[in-house]
């Protein structure tokens, strides 16, 4: 099939022999081929707010409930959703088939109890997606990091080639509004995730692995274990698998997959799968190989070749060579599904972004901010990169630790992440619900960059009020500042904003600061 033939409905997709689509079986998700009544336990968080949408769009009646309102829960309930604030028995209707939870939700909370009672099932929300992710021929995007990124670009690819795939990523499309929508094109898009192991369970026909590094050791038990993991995730996809590889652990998944693997197609026309392993990346071996990267504050370029065919350049409009590398992927699964180059050329030369990856929050008295989700520390150095790429007189990066386990786990590994950033505060660790650890805070990710860079201006702050403070004091024309974290560190950019636009009304009325103390010269 081509980009320019008609595509295959979503329910007229192969559900059989070897084309049965990798995952659990199918008695470990439920039937959603017909409407069911569900009800959503922790409808606010982002990831059950996509599993609602996504079951709603389908034509399910669904209600839900959080404990605090929400944004989330306001774009829900003008879907149709019967939402509540607060967790009650109650809450679950006489007509509830199906409780869905997500991985907060005690055992011990009422609606659950409630359900149990009345023999309702109740299911995680990796079992309710995999139900979902049975209903298309579903692309399952895995990695470390990257994954948001290149699945949003994926879903534009697609999108533009005409084949109106349904979705569910972990952030907000900024030209769509939304992470989740159910369409009546053959392809689904999702997030695959392997911080729980959950990746494993979702039925699909293809793949993206963007990158392998090791992460949320504590469920996986260790680095082997999470290499296994992901070995298994690849063997188990039909195909295509398509795999970075200037990355050298999905390099290394590449090289051992088995190239063999049946086709999917509707019978009338040429498969849609022409190769299961494909690879892409700036090494010279890869199957579609990028050349004449380059990067600036307003975005990449590079040109896209597959062997001796070189297919065309390719334009972005977000900073940084990790974004690159996320386009090329996006693009290369897209032409593995039958996407036109030209159709993934126009989606990528307009791509506007994921909220919380290099976002830019805005800019003010000269300074501008971005606030990325980078956590990592090949994530934070990447976005790094991308900021000094940009031509800013100095980066200025804030990083928020996330999780204690991860940085006891990981403190070592940030050493050289923060190289060609001028300044770098680090805050104390954002526990995302885990107990404080002795001897753990951001203090050791400071004492791991100076261990390694002795003159590096690397300061531990811990509370964010006072890192708003050091900003409004530091920042100055000519300046990026930059915030990293996955957590409640992305307020600051708009406190810091708010002060930078009344340090500059003030000095355009030749007001002084009081609040502003001037670094001495030369500083």
């Amino acid at each position: 099939m081509s980009g320019d033939d008609k595509p295959v409905s979503g329910d007229d997709k192969p559900v059989s022999g070897d084309d049965k689509p990798a995952g659990l079986s199918s008695a470990a998700w439920p039937d959603l081929s017909t409407p069911l009544a569900v009800h959503i336990v922790g409808a606010g968080g982002a990831g059950m707010s996509a599993i609602a949408t996504t079951l709603a769009a389908m034509g399910h009646k669904v209600s839900g409930s959080d404990m605090k309102h929400s944004r989330a829960l306001d774009r829900l309930q003008a879907l149709g959703v019967d939402v509540a604030v607060g967790h009650a028995a109650a809450n679950v209707g006489d007509d509830v088939a199906l409780v869905a939870v997500s991985t907060a939700i005690p055992n011990s909370n009422p609606e659950v109890i409630e359900a149990i009672g009345r023999q309702i099932p109740v299911m995680r929300r990796a079992e309710v997606l995999a139900g979902i992710t049975a209903r298309r021929d579903t692309v399952a995007v895995a990695g470390t990091h990257g994954k948001t990124t290149t699945s949003s670009m994926l879903v534009l690819i697609l999108i533009e080639a005409g084949l109106a795939p349904s979705f569910i990523v972990g952030g907000d499309l900024n030209e769509i509004g939304s992470g989740a929508a159910w369409d009546d094109g053959r392809w689904m898009v999702v997030e695959a995730d392997e911080s729980d192991g959950t990746f494993l369970e979702l039925p699909r026909y293809a793949a993206i692995v963007t990158n392998v590094e090791p992460d949320h050791l504590e469920h996986h038990g260790s680095w082997e274990n999470l290499r296994s993991a992901f070995a298994t995730f690849v063997a188990n996809t039909p195909g295509p698998v398509v795999l970075c590889a200037d990355d050298p652990e999905a390099a290394a998944l590449a090289a051992s997959a088995d190239d063999a693997a049946p086709s999917i197609g509707d019978g009338s026309g040429p498969a849609v799968i022409r190769r299961r392993v494909v690879t892409y990346g700036t090494d010279p071996g890869a199957t579609y190989q990028m050349t004449d990267l380059r990067s600036g504050r307003d975005g990449c370029t590079f040109t896209l070749a597959h062997g001796d065919e070189v297919l065309g350049r390719v334009t972005l409009p977000v900073a940084g060579e990790h974004n690159a590398r996320n386009a090329a992927g996006a693009l290369v699964c897209g032409l593995e599904l039958g996407a036109p180059f030209s159709a993934g050329v126009a989606a990528l030369a307009r791509f506007a972004g994921v909220a919380r990856r290099f976002e830019h929050r805005g800019s003010a008295a000269g300074v501008h901010l971005v606030d990325d989700y980078a956590h990592l520390p090949t994530e934070v150095a990447a976005a790094v990169a991308a900021g000094r790429d940009g031509g800013w007189a100095r980066v200025v990066c804030v990083f928020q630790p996330h999780r204690y386990s991860r940085t006891e786990a990981l403190w070592r590994d940030f050493a050289d992440a923060f190289v060609g950033a001028d300044l770098v505060v680090v805050t104390d660790v954002y526990a995302s619900g885990e107990r404080p650890r002795p001897g753990v805070s951001g203090q050791l990710i400071v004492d791991a960059v100076l261990e390694a860079h002795g003159d590096a201006a690397v300061s531990y702050i811990p509370g964010l009020n006072d890192v708003v403070a050091w900003l409004g004091t530091e920042l100055r024309a000519g300046d990026l500042c930059l915030t990293l974290g996955a957590g409640d560190l992305t307020t600051v950019p708009t406190r810091v904003l708010a002060g930078l636009q009344r340090r500059s009304a003030m000095h355009d009325a030749g007001v002084t600061d009081p609040d502003r103390q001037e670094p001495p010269d030369g500083s």
